[in-house]
C-alpha cells in the first residue's frame, strides 16, 4: 500500500525499543505501560523515552517528521455521575500502569500541564471505559473538549 511505511506506529515498553522504532522509521506510541528503567515517576521516564526516540530519529536521518503519542485516562468531574464513577480512585496506591486523571477541570489542567510526557508528545490518545456506554463516553469526551482542552491549548 502506497504510504504504508509512513503510517506504522510502534508501541514501545522500553527505551531500547523506542530507539529501535526510530531507527526503523516507525512512529512511537507510548502507552500507559512502560518498563521501569530508573525508578523515576512514570511521566518522567516516558518523557525521557520520547526524547531518546526523537534523538535516534534525527540521527537516523529520516526525511519526514516523527509522530509520538501518549495515552492517558482523563476525566473531567463535572456531574455527580462523573464523581461517582471516577472521583473515588485511590490516590495513595502505586500502580504499574500510568495514572488516571480524574479531577475538576481546573485541577486537571494543572496536573496535565505538569505531565512531561504529554508535553513531549504531539498526540494524546484518551483511554475511556467502553463499558459505560456510548452516551456516557460522548459526555466524557465532550467534557474534556469543553472544559479541559482549551486551558491546555489543545486543538
Amino acid at each position: 500500500s502506497e504510504g504504508l511505511r509512513e503510517r506504522i506506529w510502534w508501541g514501545a515498553a522500553s527505551n531500547a525499543t523506542a530507539v529501535w522504532a526510530a531507527e526503523n522509521g516507525m512512529h512511537l506510541q507510548s502507552s500507559t505501560l512502560k518498563y521501569d528503567e530508573s525508578g523515576k515517576p512514570f511521566h518522567v521516564q516516558q518523557a525521557e523515552q520520547i526524547r531518546l526516540y526523537k534523538e535516534a530519529w534525527k540521527k537516523a536521518g529520516h526525511r519526514r517528521e516523527p509522530r509520538v503519542s501518549v495515552s492517558r485516562s482523563i476525566f473531567a468531574l463535572v456531574t455527580d455521575q462523573d464523581r461517582h464513577f471516577f472521583g473515588m480512585i485511590e490516590q495513595d496506591k502505586r500502580a504499574i500502569f500510568g495514572r488516571s486523571y480524574a479531577a475538576e477541570p481546573d485541577q486537571l489542567i494543572k496536573e496535565l500541564a505538569g505531565d512531561e510526557a504529554i508535553r513531549e508528545a504531539d498526540t494524546i490518545l484518551l483511554t475511556i471505559p467502553n463499558t459505560l456506554g456510548v452516551d456516557y463516553n460522548v459526555h466524557v469526551l465532550s467534557s474534556i473538549l469543553e472544559y479541559v482542552a482549551p486551558g491546555l491549548g489543545w486543538r
